[in-house]
């Protein structure tokens, strides 16, 4: 079909030169002009041609896409025009073709007119039948968010894919001078604050976000308005986001609760992060989980010696793997499938790769499924955690960065307290090891393997119950980039036996969250999707503990990295703790477990077995002590 259109549009192209010469002689002989100019005409017409074909070959005119054709296309018409003709006219002058000088410039007015007009009206007829096959269908009716550049990208996208049913017939925009404009034959018909009216009005079915530019703080204000309406919300990424540069069908995401908290992008010391990664042998452990597999994506961009994936699940590994090849061809990268409780495959990896850096994300973190089984998360986050260390420090590691959780602060469940002991850990190993052991804590993080967004999203496509577990339990989010990016920045400022605490922004209440999510997915929560309250799980805090207290931590250089004021841990009893600790795997109950978790962790509380029998007849006992009804039985 391509080749077709291609002789075609060469066939139509002879024709259209001729006439470009043949018109305005005619129009200024008249009859006489093939009497007068016949002879010159037939004996320099074939060169002509050819120099014309041959630059319009040469410019690609005969493998564009003109059903797709826009400003670009108009602009390759133009330079190849102007270019042939001046060839051409060189040419004549040269071989004294004896034509009337001021022919020339017609002819070139005549060539843009024929060559562009034909390859446009192909535009146009494939827009006329897709307005014939929209007319004919139930069209999606689409409001674009921004009249700039996107947003007229966006609307020719929508245009050029039928198969998309979408019709864009309305733009707002906050700039007053765009406002009863037309943008590619859409009107503007107002700004932000017209969306719910406009919605209404033009019975909108989905919003399109396309303002690439704007701040974390415009889109959250923006994204409010659109929930306040039925329709689906989409939107197009962030110029940081946008690699090539280009907008198309496939750039414009749902969008996600990370649009609704507002956090601006982080701003790095890229020099800093760089000096300490670039050449440098790095390990990450858990590699392959929603936490090492993004700091292996953002190390893999300082240009590391080598980068070596730890993991135990082979499947997450093998992704990640494939992803980096991929994306950096020259990565030297080593994969190695093992668990951190394995001393010895520990061994021979920290023996065989002088290993400069690690980054400990190893661990297991899913609060009800530890408190069900502690000895497995001890067996792992603390344990595991250990041998990691004591390698670290027998093979001069350089720098050790721990990743630690909101959960350890004043923890109610299994999890934060071995994440807690684990930072209780490289504080104390620090104190006697010439490598710089710290720990970063953060909270909860949007779209790891696990989380609740992933979950909403997964029952909203089933058409619902979304479950929350109480309608005022209460927590801290942020991207997992931007806690990767943190990380990497805080093992920058490391000196040693800090532990880096980062800004979480505003708590978010997770009931508000599901509802959020329902909204932006174009349903009316508890009308079309159901939100069903099912009672807080084992271990699971109503309220997590702030991580910015004045009285415990201070600022550093980085105005989202903070640092918990030292504390000092007696070595002889965390080491007495942990003996306990590993007898108590092998002979003990989950409870005597609990309790010297108490003993090596005294802000540690936790559920007994009075509570549990409450829980099991339908009452659920929160982080203050307050006895709440969770859910009828």
């Amino acid at each position: 079909m391509k080749r077709k259109t291609a002789i075609l549009l060469l066939i139509f192209d002879v024709i259209c030169i001729n006439l470009a010469y043949f018109l305005p002689l005619y129009s200024r002989f008249g009859g006489n002009v093939l009497m007068i100019f016949a002879n010159s005409f037939i004996r320099h017409i074939p060169i002509i041609l050819f120099i014309k074909i041959f630059v319009f070959y040469g410019f690609k005119l005969y493998k564009s896409l003109w059903e797709f054709a826009s400003i670009d296309e108009l602009v390759e018409v133009v330079e190849a025009t102007v270019i042939s003709n001046i060839i051409s006219v060189f040419y004549l002058l040269v071989v004294n073709a004896g034509l009337p000088v001021n022919i020339y410039l017609m002819v070139l007015i005549l060539d843009m007119a024929f060559i562009g007009g034909s390859r446009f009206c192909i535009r146009i007829l494939r827009r006329f039948k897709i307005q014939l096959r929209v007319t004919d269908k139930n069209f999606k009716k689409v409001l674009i968010v921004g009249a700039g550049a996107a947003g007229s990208m966006v609307i020719r996208e929508l245009r050029n894919h039928n198969g998309l049913n979408s019709k864009p017939v309305a733009i707002i925009d906050d700039d007053p001078a765009k406002k009863n404009l037309n943008i590619n034959g859409i009107p503007v018909v107002g700004n932000r604050n017209d969306i719910v009216h406009i919605c209404k009005k033009y019975n909108i079915d989905e919003i399109i976000i396309a303002i690439p530019s704007a701040s974390r703080k415009d889109i959250k204000e923006i994204v409010n308005e659109c929930k306040k309406t039925r329709c689906k919300t989409k939107i197009l990424p962030g110029v940081y986001e946008i690699i090539d540069g280009k907008v198309n069908v496939s750039t414009i995401r749902e969008v996600d609760i990370s649009d609704l908290l507002g956090r601006e992008e982080v701003k790095l010391d890229m020099e800093g992060i760089n000096q300490y990664i670039n050449g440098k042998r790095i390990l990450v452990t858990g590699g392959g989980g929603s936490i090492g597999s993004e700091l292996c994506r953002q190390i893999a961009n300082f240009s590391p010696k080598e980068l070596i994936v730890f993991d135990i699940y082979e499947n997450n590994a093998y992704d990640i793997q494939n992803e980096l090849l991929r994306k950096h061809k020259d990565l030297p990268l080593t994969v190695v499938i093992g668990s951190v409780r394995d001393r010895k495959c520990l061994e021979e990896l920290f023996r065989e790769k002088k290993i400069d850096i690690v980054f400990h994300a190893a661990a297991h973190k899913h609060v009800p499924l530890m408190e069900h089984s502690p000895k497995e998360a001890i067996k792992n986050n603390v344990f595991g955690t250990l041998n990691v260390v004591e390698l670290a420090d027998k093979y001069n590691v350089s720098k050790f960065v721990l990743i630690s959780t909101d959960k350890a602060v004043n923890p109610t469940n299994v999890m934060g307290a071995t994440k807690r002991i684990t930072e209780m850990i490289i504080q104390t190993k620090n104190m006697t090891s010439n490598t710089d052991f710290v720990a970063v804590r953060f909270g909860n993080v949007l779209g790891s393997n696990g989380s609740v967004i992933p979950l909403f999203k997964k029952q909203i496509e089933e058409g619902g119950p979304v479950t929350v577990t109480h309608p005022e339990v209460v927590r801290y989010f942020m991207t997992i980039p931007e806690a990767c990016q943190l990380v990497l920045q805080s093992g920058a400022m490391a000196k040693g036996g800090e532990i880096f605490v980062l800004d979480m922004g505003e708590p978010v209440k997770i009931l508000d969250l599901a509802r959020d999510l329902i909204k932006l997915s174009g349903f009316e929560p508890d009308v079309d999707i159901k939100i069903e309250i099912t009672g807080l799980r084992p271990g699971e805090k109503l309220y997590e503990e702030p991580l910015l207290n004045d009285s415990t931590v201070t600022k550093t250089a980085h105005n989202k990295i903070y640092v918990e004021k030292p504390m000092v841990h007696d070595y002889s009893k965390l080491e007495q703790g942990l003996n306990r600790l590993k007898n108590a795997l092998e002979y003990g109950s989950n409870d005597l477990i609990r309790s010297i978790l108490s003993d090596i962790v005294p802000t540690y509380k936790y559920k007994r077995e009075e509570e549990k029998r409450a829980s099991d007849i339908g009452l659920t006992r929160d982080s203050y002590g307050e006895v709440a009804v969770a859910h009828d039985n």
